[in-house]
């Protein structure tokens, strides 16, 4: 299995997202485009990327200091658990308040709070476990 975040795992996270109508295609919907981040809780920067457009994602690799609207870190052993079982809207509620799961970049609450992103937010887990 490729390495967390890394170029490779990225692009199966595309993949994977993409062929997800419950995730992508939902997004597709509200015209949802950003830039995320994802990596390791005390790390300068994000391991990895995906530019979403209309809900699908059109570009994802390594990152390479794109202009993010979202970067979420965590330890590995929370993303290795969270791949495994994937959180639900408790879980990850649970998660965001215990600083488990932080975002450097973004606005949680307001995100949370919209039902048309929370659904697809908590539905991306799912991708990234493959």
């Amino acid at each position: 299995m490729a390495e967390l975040f890394s170029e490779e795992w990225m692009q199966g996270f595309k993949e994977r997202w993409n062929a997800d109508s419950e995730l992508a295609g939902a997004l597709e919907k509200i015209g949802f485009n950003s830039t995320i981040g994802y990596g390791f809780d005390g790390e300068d920067n994000p391991r990895g990327y995906i530019r979403v457009e209309n809900g699908h994602v059109v570009d994802a690799g390594s990152y390479g200091g794109q202009s993010l609207n979202w970067d979420l870190r965590a330890s590995p052993d929370n993303w290795q658990k969270w791949l495994k079982k994937p959180p639900g809207m408790m879980g990850l509620g649970m998660a965001y308040t215990s600083r488990k799961l932080k975002f450097n970049v973004g606005d949680y609450t307001a995100m949370i709070k919209d039902p048309r992103m929370a659904g697809p937010f908590i539905r991306s887990f799912s991708a990234m476990g493959g």
